[in-house]
């Protein structure tokens, strides 16, 4: 068992120990030691056969013990005992939004309720708003988050199956009957939820290759198990299919399955204007129609772009959103890559809710090749994550620039996250936020304020010259909270007009602006900038989810300001001061 699925069985143990009303330190430790797991930085099996689990700060002997118990045995005494004193169901009412384990213990003693069946039931009979401390809102407000959960029900965040998907792909590239393995569907289209993995593969042995895939490792159960394709729900509950193609097709049943629908009927209607059929195997004659053109050999999947008169297109851009005329007319950008970043903004360190030092996420962002890293952790008003006050944030700009001078080649710009207040003030005087390298604005609280409000409260804090950029424009978090009411153009319209940066937040969980509004972002000339909001050092990697969705949203290197020079960046965070506290003639 690895360390994140023994992770999420201590934040199930946290959870029912919540239930059973037991000792709040005790149920810190599980979730301590889980926040440890999670951003271990040393591989768990090295650190339990050396025996210094326990060395890791968030892990204590007993928890330590159950964590060697879980990796080495594969199941837990504690954990299964204690699930016995709750029905099964109980830890998914943990899944809806808004639920914590005080209410879940309330519904469970009061109304017995135990699944999400029986909560909705109970929600609109009304038992649940007679509850003391519910009422008829929170009833309302738990029916939507039913109804939120079951429209993803299925669907996984592109960030939580990267390194499954890839780790599958790499086994299927190394069996010595494949010849080429790629996968395909939305994943390869790099959308932010999917909801299966397809892998395309080339053998001239089936057979070999789909036992392979079926007995993998990985795999949970068996769906279908056929000559040429198979379908499989691996241990993370994600279904998986597999098709072996011949590989003269190989290249069509690539274009074909990864899509999207829509960019495939775009395809196959110019294969007909030139006489042919297009399918996921080949071209051919098109039935009834006069061979106009002969049918081009096809080597590799770009060749069936240039065989239909267009320039190839990158997976990421076939959402038939303008991509075809694009690449008609020679006009598809030459979209931003992952060695481009140089840098990246809104990082935290332990100085508020971040689990790394200081020290520390400077070393990673070095190790990752970056030329300079900012440190935004949160302001004072995120109670919550610990935000830094004035004294505080005082210190850690006095250390960072201590650090500067010791190391010419590498920079740490100081900022701050700064809280974007319910009337749009700013959480910091415009004396602090002066003295610091940038500033990113975000949204931390009121989430249901109607629309034009949150939109005036949003515009409001951009226009202060001291916000270098907007954080999270639309504080989605993906399959668990939909953005907050507001109007993305008008805001989009606002950073332009006073030359604030919008993030891409590249963390797996927000994806924030959302890839489909970066056109028109970048057509009036906002740019972005690429932040994992990292609060561990592993989480400084997520950047690269966010080239992905910076791809989707037909952004190239000159769109996103991170890819700058240390000397340039300087520039372009000076630059909305410099232009709106300039003097008027």
């Amino acid at each position: 068992m690895n360390k994140d699925e023994i992770a999420a069985i201590f934040e199930n143990i946290a959870r029912l120990l919540e239930l059973k009303g037991e000792n709040p330190f005790k149920i810190r430790a599980y979730t301590h030691a889980a926040r440890a797991l999670e951003t271990l930085s040393e591989p768990l099996d090295t650190l339990i056969a050396e025996d210094r689990l326990t060395a890791v700060d968030g892990i204590g002997k007993a928890t330590g013990e159950k964590i060697t118990e879980l990796s080495t045995a594969g199941r837990l005494a504690y954990y299964d005992n204690l699930r016995d004193e709750f029905p099964p169901d109980i830890l998914t009412l943990f899944d809806l939004q808004g639920l914590g384990a005080k209410k879940i213990k309330v519904l469970w003693d009061s109304l017995r309720i135990d699944s999400i069946t029986k909560l909705e039931r109970a929600c609109k009979s009304g038992s649940v708003a007679e509850l003391p401390g519910f009422g008829e809102k929170t009833a309302t407000n738990i029916l939507k988050a039913i109804e939120h959960i079951r429209k993803f029900a299925g669907a996984f965040r592109f960030g939580d199956i990267a390194a499954l998907a890839s780790s599958l792909l790499e086994d299927l590239r190394g069996h010595p009957d494949v010849n080429l393995a790629q996968i395909a569907g939305s994943f390869r289209r790099k959308k932010e939820v999917v909801r299966d993995l397809d892998f395309i593969v080339s053998s001239r042995n089936a057979e070999s290759v789909m036992t392979f895939f079926t007995t993998h490792p990985l795999v949970e159960s068996i769906l279908a198990n056929g000559a040429t394709k198979s379908s499989v729900v691996l241990k993370s509950g994600i279904q998986c299919d597999l098709r072996v193609v011949r590989g003269e097709e190989f290249p069509f049943a690539l274009n074909y399955f990864t899509g999207s629908k829509e960019h495939n009927v775009r395809m196959r209607s110019r294969a007909l204007a030139r006489g042919w059929s297009l399918n996921e195997y080949r071209f051919s004659l098109a039935e009834g129609k006069e061979l106009l053109e002969p049918l081009p050999e096809i080597l590799e999947e770009n060749d069936i772009y240039r065989a239909l008169g267009l320039d190839p297109v990158e997976p990421e851009l076939r959402e038939n959103m303008g991509e075809i005329e694009a690449a008609e007319n020679h006009m598809l950008p030459h979209l931003i890559e992952w060695s481009n970043l140089r840098g990246t903004f809104h990082n935290h360190t332990t100085a508020s809710d971040g689990r790394a030092s200081l020290e520390d996420m400077i070393h990673a962002a070095k190790e990752l090749g970056l030329d300079y890293i900012g440190i935004a952790d949160h302001s004072k008003s995120s109670f919550q994550a610990n935000g830094l006050d004035e004294k505080r944030l005082a210190d850690q700009v006095e250390k960072i620039r201590e650090l500067n001078a010791l190391d010419p080649d590498f920079r740490i710009f100081t900022g701050i996250e700064c809280d974007i207040l319910k009337d749009g003030s700013l959480d910091f005087s415009d004396e602090i936020l002066s003295s610091l390298d940038y500033v990113v604005a975000s949204v931390h609280s009121s989430f249901t304020m109607p629309g034009p409000e949150m939109t005036a409260r949003i515009i409001r804090a951009i226009s202060n010259p001291h916000v270098t950029m907007l954080g999270h424009l639309t504080g989605r978090l993906l399959l668990s909270r939909d953005s907050y009411q507001l109007d993305v153009p008008a805001i989009i319209e606002a950073a332009a007009a006073t030359g604030t940066i919008i993030e891409l937040n590249a963390n797996p969980r927000r994806l924030d602006m959302d890839w489909r509004w970066w056109p028109l972002a970048r057509e009036k000339g906002v740019k972005c900038s690429i932040n994992p909001d990292a609060h561990t050092t592993e989480g400084l990697q997520d950047i690269i989810f966010g080239v992905g969705i910076a791809r989707k949203g037909w952004l190239t290197k000159g769109d996103v300001v991170n890819t700058q020079s240390l000397t340039a960046i300087q520039t372009t965070l000076e630059a909305k001061r410099a232009k709106l506290l300039a003097p008027h003639s």
